[in-house]
C-alpha cells in the first residue's frame, strides 16, 4: 500500500513539473516573464512592465544621486524625481560667470604690476628671431638690442633702441634682464666675450644689484645651462627657456604656442627642478631673493600674457623630449628635402604636409639644425634608430618580394630566377 501511494505522488511531481515547464514556455511566447518563483506560487509580469519598472529604478537612482551631489545639504529622500534640480544649471552659470570676472580682475591687476615697474630687457643677437620677440617685449617695457650687423634701422621701427657694440650694451645700458639670441653654435663664444664685461660692470657698481637676469632661449637646454652655470658671476641669476615657436610659426601671436623654462639659479642657489617649490619657501626673506624672484616671475608673465602654454621642466628632460619631437622633425625635413621634391598635378594631402615640412624645416638656419644634433647628447640615439626603422621597414618589404641582400637603387632581385 505505502508502494502504491509513493509511486502516485512521484506521478504527481512529474505531472506538476511538466505542467509547470509548458506554463513558462507559454509565458515567454506570448512575451511574458516569470519573475519570481516561490513555495508562495509563481509571479508574472510583461516583459514592457519590467522594463518600465528598470528604467524607473533607474530614473530613480539617478535623480537622487544628482540631487546629493550638486546639493550641499545632504538628502534622505529617495524618491526623488529628476526635475528637482530646475534652476540648478542657471545657478552655475551664474557662478561660472562670477569666476569668469574674478580671474578677468586679477590678470588686470597682473598687468597693472607689470606695467607699473616696467622691465628693461636686452636682446643679445638681433637676427630674425631676436627682432621676432623684441615686437612683443616693447608692450611690457623698454628693450635694446645688440648684434654683430646693424640693425638700427629695424629697431628704430620697432621701438627698439639698438646698440651697436656688446660693450656699450653691457656697461652703459641699465637692464634688468638680458636675453641670449645666438646660435646654439656660437653660444659659448658669446658668453664667453659677454662675461667679462658684465664682471666688468659689476665692479662699477659695487654690488650684485647689478648682475641682471641672465636668460637663453636655444633649443638645446643642457648644453647653454651647463656654460651658464660654469661662466657667469654666481651673483647672476639665470632662466633656461625655450619658445617651442619662431617667426613662421607663430606669425599671428603667441597664443596657444608652447614655452618651457626651468628656474636655474636664484639669489647664488642652483634650484633642483624636482624640488623647487620646496627649496624656494626655504630660502631666505632677504631683499635680494625677493628681487630676483619678482624680476623672474615679472618676465615670466610677459610669455603668460601673449597666451603661451607655459610648461616648467628641467633641461634634461626637454633634451630627451626634443631630440625625438623637434630634432626628428628638422632630420626628416632634411632628408625629404635633399631629394628635391616637388609638388605633382595629383599631390594628396599627405603629400602636402610633407612639402609644408620640407618649406618649414629647410627654412631655418643648417647652423639651428647642427646645433641640434651636435649639442643635445640624445640626437645621436635618434639617428641610430631611424636608419635601424628603415633597414626593418625596407628588410620587411624585400622579404615580401622574395628579396635577399640589400635593396639597391631599386634593383631588385629575385631569388628564382635572378631577373631584374
Amino acid at each position: 500500500m505505502e508502494s502504491m501511494l509513493w509511486y502516485h505522488r512521484q506521478a504527481l511531481n512529474h505531472k506538476t513539473m511538466k505542467f509547470l515547464i509548458t506554463f513558462i514556455c507559454f509565458c515567454i511566447k506570448q512575451h511574458y516573464v516569470v519573475s519570481a518563483w516561490s513555495q508562495g506560487g509563481i509571479t508574472v509580469t510583461t516583459r514592457r512592465a519590467l522594463l518600465q519598472q528598470r528604467n524607473s529604478d533607474r530614473c530613480r537612482l539617478f535623480s537622487t544621486s544628482s540631487s546629493r551631489l550638486f546639493s550641499s545639504a545632504p538628502n534622505n529622500n529617495d524618491d526623488v524625481v529628476i526635475n528637482s534640480n530646475n534652476g540648478e544649471l542657471e545657478r552655475l552659470k551664474k557662478e561660472e560667470q562670477r569666476l569668469s570676472a574674478l580671474l578677468d580682475s586679477i590678470r588686470q591687476q597682473k598687468l597693472a604690476v607689470l606695467r607699473s615697474r616696467p622691465l628693461s630687457i636686452g636682446i643679445v643677437g638681433f637676427g630674425r628671431f631676436g627682432q621676432f620677440i623684441a615686437k612683443s617685449f616693447t608692450k611690457y617695457g623698454h628693450v635694446v638690442g645688440t648684434s654683430r650687423t646693424d640693425y638700427t634701422d629695424v629697431a628704430s621701427e620697432m621701438g627698439v633702441k639698438f646698440v651697436p657694440t656688446l660693450e656699450s650694451f653691457v656697461l652703459d645700458e641699465n637692464l634688468d634682464v638680458i636675453v641670449l639670441a645666438t646660435s646654439i653654435v656660437s653660444f659659448k663664444d658669446t658668453v664667453l666675450e659677454f662675461v667679462p664685461l658684465l664682471e666688468k660692470k659689476m665692479q662699477l657698481s659695487k654690488g650684485a644689484t647689478s648682475c641682471p637676469l641672465i636668460v637663453d632661449v636655444a633649443s638645446v637646454k643642457e648644453h647653454p645651462r651647463n656654460i651658464l652655470l660654469e661662466l657667469l658671476p654666481e651673483e647672476c641669476d639665470i632662466l633656461c627657456t625655450h619658445p617651442m615657436f619662431g617667426p613662421d610659426s607663430a606669425k599671428n601671436g603667441w597664443r596657444g604656442q608652447t614655452f618651457v623654462y626651468e628656474k636655474t639659479r636664484i639669489n647664488k642657489v642652483i634650484l633642483d627642478p624636482d624640488f623647487e617649490e620646496e627649496q624656494e619657501n626655504q630660502l631666505d626673506t632677504s631683499e635680494e631673493h625677493v628681487e630676483g624672484v619678482d624680476r623672474m616671475e615679472r618676465f615670466l608673465s610677459i610669455w603668460e600674457e601673449e597666451g603661451c602654454n607655459m610648461i616648467p621642466m628641467p633641461c634634461s628632460d626637454h633634451d630627451s623630449y626634443s631630440a625625438n619631437s623637434q630634432f626628428i622633425t628638422h632630420l626628416m625635413g632634411r632628408i625629404l628635402g635633399a631629394q628635391k621634391l616637388q609638388s605633382t598635378p595629383i599631390d594628396t594631402t599627405g603629400f602636402q604636409s610633407v612639402l609644408r615640412l620640407i618649406e618649414t624645416t629647410n627654412a631655418d638656419s643648417f647652423d639651428l639644425f647642427y646645433g641640434l644634433y651636435k649639442y643635445n647628447r640624445n640626437s645621436g640615439y635618434t639617428i641610430g634608430r631611424l636608419r635601424s626603422a628603415l633597414d626593418d621597414v625596407v628588410g620587411a618589404l624585400l622579404q615580401r618580394d622574395g628579396v635577399v641582400g640589400v635593396f639597391d637603387g631599386g634593383n631588385r632581385k629575385n631569388n628564382d630566377d635572378n631577373t631584374t
